[in-house]
């Protein structure tokens, strides 16, 4: 087992969160797995939250953008991942707001035309609930998508 200072794990950690947006979550489990002590860690925590290095809302802000403008996500999907991040329920909803409705609805058209082109056959009801399927395991609501659907 490698032993660091606090200096040292302070500047690793500062790069860790330089790279890319952390959540508050990623930075405490990377530290107890380096086998830093809970006073430790409170300190490098407090540390890289005072230098602009961590912050829960630019963290979720960046997780909702990059998860529905990059991977096509819904928000149910955005928000169980945020919950797995352990952020807390107001800044998921706050950061939800990054999602342009129009984007929203557009991209559920974008997908629903996307999985017809793959699929044989006529329209069907069979070939809607494969859809459907679809658009739920990438975390969309039925609600948000019945509408496209049918048209």
């Amino acid at each position: 087992m490698t032993y660091y200072s606090i200096d040292e794990v302070k500047q690793k950690m500062a790069r860790y969160c330089a790279y890319q947006e952390r959540s508050h979550y990623q930075v405490e489990k990377k530290l107890r797995e380096m086998g830093m002590i809970p006073d430790a860690i409170d300190a490098i925590m407090l540390f890289l939250i005072q230098e602009g290095f961590l912050n829960e809302e630019r963290f979720a802000r960046a997780y909702v953008r990059g998860k529905f403008y990059q991977n096509k996500w819904g928000k149910q999907k955005i928000i169980n991942g945020l919950k797995q991040h352990r952020i807390h329920q107001n800044l998921i909803q706050s950061a939800l707001n990054e999602i342009d409705e129009n984007d929203y609805q557009q991209t559920i058209k974008e997908l629903i035309a996307k999985k017809k082109k793959h699929l044989p056959g006529p329209n069907t009801s069979q070939t809607n609930q494969k859809i459907a399927r679809y658009l739920i395991q990438k975390g969309y609501r039925y609600e948000a998508f019945a509408e496209c659907l049918k048209s």
